[in-house]
């Protein structure tokens, strides 16, 4: 048995990246992380705009992320402040509201469908139903179908479907309901629902996502005595005769392991230069996408919405987020927009004026505006379709591995599936030391 790997090339600072790089400095491997970026985060970063900390796109977790959640406990020096835990309180604005009691899963659900305001006793008991019926089955599907197939075969009730089902569908597997993986969907809600009381709460970052965990990692990974490089872009990565060569910024190093955990969408020209990794490429390019589109508004004055995360059900946003309450910057508003729609269609000015026009019409009047601001990330995650077949971690050249969110998983582009691709490439290459 030889003691570590001599070096981990790991290719890309994002979550997946990071969580890679986290799990072998634990076991005291040397790792050196690229990042061509000068922000650690990947997909899931900070930006700065008029001198505010915002997030590229706004995420949230929930408390079934368990390897999320157990990361950046580890790394994070104050983990509980970082992170606001808001146990199930599913507030659709003027539609439905339904708030779990403390009791044990999947008891504390049944109770929530059935004292929702908003629902038909009907429908809810309709619900109830159809969740005890995924448990016999142990949320698991002979053949996928799409989510809209799966409520229809359920015969789930109007209310419930648009303001319940098909918001969680949208939020979690970021695809339309119409196109999205039900089963992929049901592995969210076993876990999210039916695993344990905790899996359902919702959790806000009170700061920014890079600060939230991949800076973090980065400080324990450099106490570790590993390396992770920012704004450092990788040209080459060449099998050599004992590793991979690895060039970036004109200076070329050996790794005994490459891990790449770059976007799906940099992935197949990256790759490109290594034969062996052919049909890796074919499932990559396969791959399409859906965009999340967040749009900032700023305002001169006290805003406050009925809970620090609102959802809209008919209108172009989706969600809600009252950033005074969460992180103490008053008079912001976050707008989360998921996967595709009509709302492509409008010029960044426009869409900001539409999500604006909406909050008045539900909340009132607002305090003048001082600034607005739209990210769109056109590439946020893979279309979670049914029967997708996605790329494994371990590729069929030797010690070199593939990390991220799109990578093979029961979970859908989260960042818990990203997490998990770290860690599951990191154990790979510990296991494939112990056993020389």
């Amino acid at each position: 048995m030889t003691e570590t790997p001599q070096r981990v090339a790991i290719i890309g600072g994002g979550y997946a990246g990071m969580a890679a790089a986290v799990t072998l400095a634990a076991q005291r491997v040397p790792v050196t992380v690229y990042e061509a970026g000068p922000v650690l985060g990947g997909r899931a970063r900070r930006v700065e705009i008029n001198g505010v900390t915002l997030d590229n796109g706004l995420h949230i977790l929930i408390g079934a992320y368990r390897e999320t959640l157990r990361l950046i406990a580890e790394v994070h020096p104050s983990p509980a402040s970082a992170l606001l835990r808001l146990p199930l309180n599913w507030h659709m604005h003027e539609h439905l509201h339904l708030r779990a009691p403390k009791l044990p899963a999947p008891l504390h659900l049944a109770v929530a469908l059935l004292t929702a305001k908003g629902a038909s006793l009907r429908e809810s008991f309709a619900a109830v139903r159809m969740m005890r019926a995924l448990k016999a089955t142990q949320f698991k599907l002979v053949r996928d179908t799409t989510v809209t197939e799966l409520l229809r075969s359920h015969t789930q009730g109007p209310v419930l479907t648009q303001h319940l089902w098909m918001q969680l569908c949208v939020s979690a597997l970021n695809t339309p309901p119409e196109k999205a993986s039900a089963q992929l969907f049901l592995n969210v809600l076993c876990d999210g629902l039916n695993a344990d009381r905790a899996g359902s709460d919702l959790l806000i970052a009170r700061v920014d996502l890079s600060a939230l965990f991949p800076e973090p990692a980065a400080d324990y990974v450099r106490a570790r005595g590993g390396e992770v490089l920012t704004s450092c872009r990788v040209s080459s990565c060449t099998p050599a005769a004992s590793g991979f060569a690895v060039t970036a910024s004109n200076e070329t190093h050996t790794f005994s392991h490459v891990i790449c955990a770059l976007p799906p969408h940099q992935v197949a020209a990256f790759l490109a230069r290594v034969d062996a990794l052919t049909e890796t490429i074919k499932l990559v390019q396969a791959l399409e996408y859906q965009p999340i589109t967040s749009v900032y508004l700023q305002f001169d004055g006290h805003v406050r919405l009925p809970s620090s995360m609102t959802g809209l059900s008919q209108g172009v946003a989706h969600w809600l987020f009252d950033r005074g309450a969460i992180c103490g910057q008053h008079g912001l508003i976050g707008a989360v927009i998921s996967a595709e729609g009509t709302h492509q269609n409008l010029t960044q000015e426009a869409l900001a004026g539409r999500v604006l026009d909406e909050l008045k019409a539900h909340f009132g009047p607002l305090p003048p505006l001082k600034w607005q601001r739209v990210i769109t990330e056109k590439r946020a995650t893979f279309s979670a379709t049914p029967g997708l077949r996605r790329p494994q971690q371990k590729m069929p050249l030797q010690n070199f591995w593939l990390a991220g969110d799109y990578t093979a998983s029961d979970y859908p582009a989260t960042l818990e599936a990203a997490v998990r691709s770290g860690i599951s490439c990191a154990h790979g290459i510990l296991g494939e030391t112990a056993a020389l």
